[in-house]
């Protein structure tokens, strides 16, 4: 008695070319990963917010979180202008550190504004319209002399 059925074509063996024993039916492409935001010189400032907004979240998650220097220093290795930036003080007037900060970057008529501190929980970046005095913050803020 002898069967038959229906069979496929024979998988190639070992010694035939081209064959292998772990070859894949086919070959998947690489994924893709997203890129994250980007610094666009060109672009305007709410085009630049996810950028700003993931370099403050870096230096936030750092543990320079707490130094207004790091902020800038961070910004303008991203591409940012630092003679366009305005940071307040690491330190309270009696000398504690403070509870909020913001760094902010002055780009055309608008202001890219990042607040963090421990009082702000996470950081919160926006983008705000520029003030009278063509100042992104008010008040008396650090000088950027670095």
């Amino acid at each position: 008695m002898a069967l038959s059925g229906c069979a496929g074509a024979p998988t190639p063996g070992p010694s035939e070319p081209g064959a292998s024993a772990s070859a894949p039916a086919s070959i998947a492409p690489d994924p893709v990963v997203p890129a994250g935001p980007a610094f666009i010189a060109d672009g305007t400032a709410p085009e630049n917010l996810p950028f700003f907004a993931s370099i403050v979240d870096a230096v936030w998650a750092s543990d320079a979180r707490g130094s207004g220097r790091a902020y800038v220093d961070a910004l303008v290795a991203g591409g940012f202008d630092k003679a366009s930036m305005q940071v307040t003080k690491d330190l309270s007037t009696v000398g504690n550190a403070a509870e909020s900060m913001q760094v902010s970057v002055r780009w055309a008529d608008e202001c890219l504004v990042g607040q963090f501190g421990p009082a702000t929980g996470e950081p919160e970046s926006t983008v705000q319209s520029l003030l009278p005095a063509d100042v992104c913050l008010l008040g008396n803020t650090r000088p950027i002399d670095w």
